[in-house]
Parts: C-alpha cells; structure tokens; sequence
C-alpha cells in the first residue's frame, strides 16, 4: 500500500499471548514487497507433530495452495513458511518453483522432508515471487526463532488488516493441561468457501492429525466459513492446525471421545474469535454486523438466506449510514432463491420486530431502532417461519474506505 491504514475502529486489542510447547516461530523483513516492515514468517514444530488443514475451494489456487494441500496427506509438520505482500498466484511454473525451492531450504534447516514443510502466500495476484528473498532470508530468521514469537508472526502476516489478529484458550485433556493459540490476517477478498484468508493455529495437545481434520472442519464450518466481507473468495485461502502432542495427554483415536468436549469448545472458541476479527478489520468497516435466521426449511437454506442478506452491497451501506432500512432485507431474503413466503415473514434489527406476516408491525416505533443503528455492533433477525432450519452468520458494512483500499491495491 501507498501509505499506512488506519486502524480499523473495530480493532480487537491482542490478547496476553503465551508459549505452545514444541513450538517456535518469528518473522523478518525480507523485502518481498513491503519496505521498512516485516513480510516473512517461519515456525517450527518438534518432530511428531500432526497437522491438519482447510484450504480454499477457488479453481484457480495459488501455488502454495496446491504445495500445502499435497503435504497434508503424509499429516506430519516440522514447519511452516509464510510470506505477505506476494500471493504466488498465476505465476505458472515459476510459483511452482518457488515453492519446492523453499521448501528444500527450509527442509535443508530443519532437516526433514521438503513435504514436512507447508507454504502459504498473500499479497498480490499474478506477480511472480522471487525464491531468492525468502531461501536468503531464512537461515536468519529461522536463528531468531523463539517460543515467544506469536506477536512478531501475527504482525508478518499482514497485508491490508489494520491490526494483528491472536485468540489463546487453555483447557485439559483428561487432566492434562493444554493450550491452543492461533493468529490470522484478512481484510478483504473474504467470503466463506472453506475458511477464507490465512489462519495458523497450533496446540500442545498429542492428538493424531485424523481427529484434528475433524475438529478443525466441524469448527470452521462454524467460523471461517460463517463469515464475510465482500463476498469474494480468495485464491490463497487456508487455515492450518498443528499438534505438537507436548501436552502429554492420554492418547485420544476418535474425535467423539467425551475427553475432547473442553477441548472441543476451545478450538470453536479460537476459531471464532479469529474469524470474527477479520470481519471487525474488514477493508473500510466502521460495523460488525450479526445475521442471524431462523425459521428456514432446513439449516443449508437458512444460510443461503443468511449469506444473501450479509453479502447484500445494499444492506451494507444501508447499515454503513446507518439507516434502518429493513426493507433492502425483505429485498435479499426473496432473491436469493430459497422457500419463503412473505406473510411469514419477519424482520428485526437490534432486538426490535420491524415487519411481521408481510406487514409493518402495528405502532412501530423506529427510534430504539436509528440508536441501535449508531453503535458498532448491528443485529439483524429475520424469521422465515417455514421450518426448524437456522444459521447465524457474521459480516461488516460496506463505506467508501473499501473502495479507496481496493482502488489503489497494487500501488
């Protein structure tokens, strides 16, 4: 970017950060695009580390997509190799070189597989990445590598996000004690299609990496997927988790053990957490906004209705001037193909019935509703009233910020 972005008004504070046993990671300027600020980030896993991953269902995926994706199926880590500023997309051969030769490097550190070694990219579409600045750059940065890296990474993972994104829960595992902490970036081209931008999350827990893809799919379905900015998906989408097992806990084989009940709901914790901080730093929000439906003909139908209101460029500027109007809902719910019936229907904002069975309710009063406008954080109900089916998903409004961000993105 041509000039610092400021801090999105909706910023979540870091939280106090701690150490994943068997994990250590740190970041460096490499110069890959950025000038005078971190764009390169390295962690590394203790040997026996299990490893599970969602990646983007875009057709045209960038080449550490497809290199990580590969990797996954041995479900073994030692490292993890990020750049920013460089999405290594649509850059043929060359991005596929680029991988392998950074994986070789890092491979050639840690001394393990060049397919222990994930790769993940974000930045600039269809410019090719030099391998040179990052094989350079690591043997430095991987000399620096500490357990206390978590804030130096989160940061060397931005592109447009205005603030660095880190969720930490701690939790047992049959008595043991256990911790997972996770960080990502995210701004924009973030709509829901596997997990949207890049999320890297690690515990200490000892769990093989089949009960770790479980955990993470059922919770990102829950999260990543449940959100969006501007209904677009991007080429280099991935949300990777890692096990280091430092943990010690009694070996777990299903992902229904009760034992994973605490540990369940912390992972679902973290995920959210870090989904919803890309929506609070989506490019040009000034508004968290949570969709919430009920009443659909199923679940899957309830989140298509939920989807087409939060992605609605209608809706969002609406909600951006902080104008109540309900009807651009009414609007969203009847295009977007599923079963409704507007003498069904209803419509609330901020705990307020707006419209009930195809009409205005009797003696509405807007004023609760113009306040409730004014805040940060906007609720949206709407009830269908066909069925059992509900989803709740979350997005941002849509200002003149994005424009300005998007309009000079590669200047």
């Amino acid at each position: 970017m041509a000039k610092p972005l400021p801090i999105s008004p909706l910023a979540s504070p870091l939280p106090p950060l701690g150490v994943v046993r068997g994990v250590r990671l740190g970041a460096i300027a490499a110069g890959i695009r950025y000038k005078g600020r971190t764009d390169l980030v390295l962690a590394e896993f203790d040997e026996g580390a299990s490893v599970a991953g969602v990646f983007t269902k875009s057709k045209c995926p960038g080449a550490p997509v497809d290199w990580s994706r590969e990797s996954l199926r041995n479900g073994v880590a030692r490292a993890l190799v990020v750049n920013a500023g460089n999405a290594n997309v649509f850059t043929g051969r060359a991005g596929i070189e680029t991988c392998r030769l950074t994986a070789e490097a890092e491979a050639g550190l840690a001394n393990c597989s060049a397919h222990e070694v994930f790769l993940a990219s974000t930045g600039v579409i269809g410019e090719v990445l030099p391998a040179d600045r990052i094989t350079n750059a690591l043997p430095d940065l991987r000399a620096a590598l500490s357990e206390d890296g978590w804030e130096a990474a989160a940061r060397g993972i931005m592109t447009t996000d205005t603030f660095p994104k880190a969720s930490v829960r701690r939790v047992e595992i049959g008595g043991a004690a256990v911790t997972i902490q996770g960080i990502a970036k995210g701004s924009g081209m973030i709509a829901p299609d596997m997990a949207t931008m890049l999320s890297f999350i690690a515990t200490d827990a000892a769990l093989p990496s089949a009960v770790l893809q479980t955990l993470l799919s059922e919770g990102v379905g829950r999260s990543f997927n449940a959100i969006t900015v501007d209904s677009d998906t991007s080429t280099s989408d991935m949300v990777l988790l890692f096990g280091t097992g430092k943990a010690g806990n009694a070996p777990v084989t299903s992902a229904s053990d009760p034992a994973l009940s605490a540990f369940r709901e912390a992972l679902d914790a973290v995920l959210l957490d870090l989904a919803l901080m890309v929506v609070r730093d989506g490019e040009g929000a000034t508004k968290q906004i949570r969709v919430a439906v009920k009443g659909a003909v199923s679940d899957a139908s309830a989140r298509v209705v939920a989807m087409a209101i939060a992605n609605s460029p209608l809706v969002k500027t609406a909600i951006a001037g902080e104008d109540a109007n309900w009807g651009r809902v009414v609007m969203a719910v009847g295009k977007c193909g599923e079963p409704a019936d507007r003498n069904r229907l209803s419509v609330a904002m901020g705990g307020v019935t707006i419209a009930r069975e195809g009409a205005v309710v009797a003696g509405y009063d807007e004023t609760p509703v113009v306040a409730h406008m004014k805040g940060q954080d906007i609720e949206i109900d709407v009830d269908l009233g066909l069925g059992d089916g509900v989803a709740t998903v979350w997005t941002c409004d849509l200002t003149h910020g994005y424009i300005d961000i998007n309009g000079s993105y590669r200047s």
